[in-house]
């Protein structure tokens, strides 16, 4: 488990990269985005509907403990990562999209994160000690919008101290995961070596699988390669320093270090996957952009 200094730590933390995203985006940028909204709702499809299903059919065919299915779906439901704006720039995506993803879905995830962690942790059969409460999970969302919207009125303000604030917001996402990695993983090692496969394959299973649904749906959708490839970022990188943050504000003890076990693996593999992920798209962007150059060139 995390002790109490660790969760302060990652509450502000949290404050901060939330900051960012909010510094990231401004008013005017949601109206021209809602003018051609169909990448985002694609986005918000794959999001919300694909990654829930996803954990919680995972959790049913890993036959994982309760404990461990509440953590699985909780990183399932979570909004997009600011990671994945990173991620997304080097692989040469649509970054503007990907940062409307994140944004949009943090938003949303007021609505949507309680009541689909409920429905799919009540199917899943997670009864008793180990449900998550829909009103803490919506309390900490609330409160995290808070800086979000600081954050787009001080890009209004000021564009150099918005782009510095995005900035700072953007890399502080993997220092919080390093951080869960540096904190966690020392005092738990045994844990780690006594886990069985099945909740490895959750943990890295619910990110790589999630980029691939990602990428076909919105294919399928009628979006080009490159913001197929950023929707599939955006989709596979969840939020998870936030479903830590909720982890230990709702368990403590034993408890918590049992939920919080497969929101700290993912946090760990997802950023070895998303970057072997990122480098292959990345290759098919460069083919696809000197394919392009070479048409020009024949017509």
């Amino acid at each position: 488990m995390l002790t109490e200094l660790e969760t302060t730590l990652l509450g502000i933390m949290m404050m901060v990269i939330m900051l960012g995203m909010g510094a990231s985006m401004t008013f005017r940028d949601f109206l021209i985005a809602f003018r051609k909204p169909k990448g985002i709702l694609v986005g918000l499809l794959s999001q919300y509907m694909v990654m829930p299903f996803l954990g919680y059919a995972l959790a049913v065919i890993l036959g994982l403990p309760s404990a461990m299915a509440v953590g699985l779906i909780l990183i399932a439901c979570m909004p997009g990562g600011t990671t994945s704006n990173i991620f997304a720039y080097f692989s040469k995506g649509v970054l503007a999209l990907s940062i409307m993803m994140t944004t949009v879905s943090t938003l949303v995830a007021v609505v949507t994160v309680p009541s689909l962690l409920s429905f799919y942790g009540g199917l899943a059969g997670v009864t008793g000690d180990y449900v998550i409460p829909a009103g803490n999970v919506a309390q900490v969302l609330v409160v995290l919008l808070v800086p979000t919207v600081l954050g787009m009125v001080l890009r209004k303000w000021s564009a150099n101290v918005g782009a510095s604030v995005e900035l700072i917001g953007s890399m502080l996402g993997v220092v919080v995961i390093l951080f869960l990695i540096v904190t966690w993983v020392p005092r738990n090692y045994q844990m780690l070596l006594d886990t069985p496969l099945p909740v490895y394959v959750a943990a890295i299973g619910i990110g790589l699988t999630g980029m691939l649904l990602g990428y076909w749906l919105a294919r399928a959708l009628k979006q080009d390669s490159n913001r197929s490839r950023t929707i599939s970022l955006e989709t596979g990188i969840q939020n998870g320093p936030l479903a830590a943050l909720i982890v230990t504000l709702t368990f403590t003890g034993v408890q918590q270090q049992e939920v919080l076990f497969i929101p700290v693996l993912y946090s760990l593999f997802i950023v070895i996957t998303s970057s072997i992920v990122t480098i292959w798209y990345r290759s098919h962007a460069t083919a696809e952009a000197l394919a392009r150059d070479a048409a020009k060139i024949r017509t």
